[in-house]
């Protein structure tokens, strides 16, 4: 089992910048995976930035690219997502999700991760 732990998020203005960050406890694999989703009212989850701990690669969502940055932390199985240049649109509870076992091509799909933080909340003010 996993676990993870969620913090950051809250109000900031059109332009500011946020950092979430999200820490996993429990055995991990070598195949593990970390990522960051969304969920605005009325809409459904939808895939931010999610990096995979073997090789360290980085997906992104075409709507963040340029302004979050997803990275690991020095402690282990822990990762940030810095969210600069915020707009209104990015107003959405802010989740966490973990895999053991996430393939490439289904890493965007939140029904691929079986782990999941509580949620944040961002609000970004026009």
């Amino acid at each position: 089992q996993v676990q993870l732990e969620e913090s950051g998020g809250g109000l900031v203005q059109a332009g500011g910048s946020l950092r979430l960050s999200c820490a996993a406890s429990g055995r991990t694999s070598s195949n593990f995976a970390m990522g960051w989703f969304r969920q605005a009212p009325g809409k459904e989850r939808e895939f931010v930035a999610a990096i995979r701990f073997n090789g360290n690669r980085i997906f992104y969502a075409d709507s963040v690219k340029g302004r979050f940055t997803i990275s690991r932390g020095n402690a282990k199985d822990t990762v940030y997502l810095q969210m600069n240049s915020l707009k209104p649109d990015d107003t959405a509870v802010y989740y966490c999700a973990a895999d053991q076992t996430i393939i490439q091509s289904t890493i965007a799909s939140h029904r691929a991760y079986d782990y999941w933080g509580q949620g944040t909340q961002v609000t970004v003010s026009s």
